[in-house]
């Protein structure tokens, strides 16, 4: 069996020498001069292209030919998203310095709050902007959003985490999700009016930025810090439309950064300035939206 760099390159001598004989033969054809020659020519082209379809109905059902072509289109793929992030990169503003990181206050969503990663991690960013507030207030002041929770036809039908937190934020007994930067960032307002940043669906180098001035920034990620694979996320129909998503949503504060690493005050394990590898806790919170939020500092 061929490999799939041989099975390539040999399909495209195929197509060379076919496009080689047939421009012969077509000239020759053409330009009869010649009997023989008119003859050896149309045989050539009736040989050459009955010979050049079979080798190619061959390798394009050939397992290897099928693997050469799409490892092709994949590494294609590939050098065309690094040339386009290099690209981007390099017409950005750079880092403003190569690592960063801050004693922000560390806080834990346990045990009062099962569900209230979001709530928590807020209540770090506004403790570290100077305003003296605990989860347990933000948990009761956070936009509720009462779609009730339920089953019809083999599909989940509950609320949208933008309109309000979703379910039950105090036990695991009962139905319920998170909450999304929309209702975040409001409640973080009523706190800190005209100074509150939304930075979702921008790039991580904005995060930096704030982090590079001693602001941590509050982020919506998953459990793991890495991406997830498509299994692990459900369709729910919403008042808003369909929604995917996954029971590993989380919500940390990102209080810093190096070369390698992200680091985070994690309000489920209770750990301060927790690490992960750069670009797998990018690459995750690229995958549950780009949510983040911080503020200006005055």
């Amino acid at each position: 069996m061929f490999n799939k760099e041989v099975a390539a390159a040999m399909l495209g001598i195929i197509f060379f020498l076919d496009f080689m004989i047939v421009s012969l033969s077509i000239f020759l054809l053409r330009n009869p001069t010649n009997k023989k020659l008119y003859k050896l020519a149309l045989g050539s082209y009736i040989a050459f292209f009955l010979l050049f379809l079979t080798l190619f109905v061959y390798y394009v059902n050939s397992e290897n030919m099928v693997d050469a072509i799409k490892n092709l289109v994949q590494k294609t793929s590939y050098k065309n998203k690094v040339e386009e992030r290099n690209s981007s990169s390099n017409s950005k503003e750079q880092v403003p310095v190569k690592s960063a990181l801050i004693d922000a206050p560390l806080l834990s969503q346990l045990p009062e709050l099962p569900r209230g990663c979001e709530v928590t991690s807020l209540a770090m960013l506004l403790n570290q902007a100077g305003i003296n507030v605990d989860k347990m207030t933000l948990a009761k002041q956070i936009k509720k959003n009462p779609t009730p929770y339920r089953i019809h036809n083999g599909k989940v039908f509950y609320g949208h985490p933008n309109e309000g937190f979703v379910g039950d934020m105090y036990t695991k007994k009962k139905p319920g999700y998170g909450v999304y930067h929309k209702p975040i960032k409001e409640l973080a307002e009523s706190y800190l009016p005209n100074q509150i940043i939304d930075l979702t669906g921008q790039s991580f180098e904005e995060i930096y930025k704030y982090l590079s001035k001693g602001t941590p920034v509050w982020v919506i990620t998953n459990t793991t810090f890495r991406v997830l694979p498509p299994s692990e996320f459900i369709e729910w129909q919403t008042p808003q439309g369909p929604l995917k998503i996954t029971y590993w949503e989380h919500s940390v504060l990102i209080t810093g950064y190096d070369e390698q690493y992200i680091y985070f005050n994690d309000p489920l394990t209770g750990t301060k300035n927790k690490k992960a590898p750069k670009s797998e806790f990018i690459l995750a919170w690229i995958q549950m939206g780009k949510q983040a939020i911080t503020y200006n500092r005055n």
